[in-house]
């Protein structure tokens, strides 16, 4: 990626900026992750999408451990440079760690979190026990 794109992003203090995955058929909100330039460069590099692991302190390519890798088909930008916005294709279904299709489950209802969304695959036969 050229300069030119890298320095049209408002990375913040830390040199990351949000990035949100929508499945690109749906329009359904997947996860929200992060990029550094290095994470950007390598989802535009290589088509599918490679995160910030802030907890890992390293690059992370969605689907590494799970196999659920998301196959990038279009990338933007907002309008004050600070939010990426991936739609991609989400292959096998499951976009969230806990082995659900998203990981916006949980809605707002009389005042608690209620579960909307089923687990389709458990965790632990994706990951073995560690998580994305």
């Amino acid at each position: 990626m050229s300069d030119d794109l890298m320095n049209a992003i408002h990375w913040n203090e830390d040199g990351l900026v949000p990035a949100i995955a929508q499945d690109a058929t749906s329009g359904q909100v997947l996860m929200l992750a992060w990029m550094n330039r290095e994470a950007l460069a390598a989802t535009v590099a290589e088509g599918r999408a490679v995160y910030w692991s802030r907890s890992r302190g390293r690059l992370w390519r969605k689907g590494e451990e799970s196999g659920n890798v998301q196959r990038l088909e279009s990338l933007r930008v907002d309008c004050d440079g600070d939010t990426l916005l991936l739609a991609v294709e989400q292959v096998g279904g499951i976009a969230c760690h806990t082995g659900r299709a998203h990981c916006f489950y949980r809605e707002l209802a009389d005042g608690a979190w209620v579960v909307t969304e089923a687990v389709r695959r458990d965790p632990a036969s994706l990951y073995g026990g560690e998580h994305e």
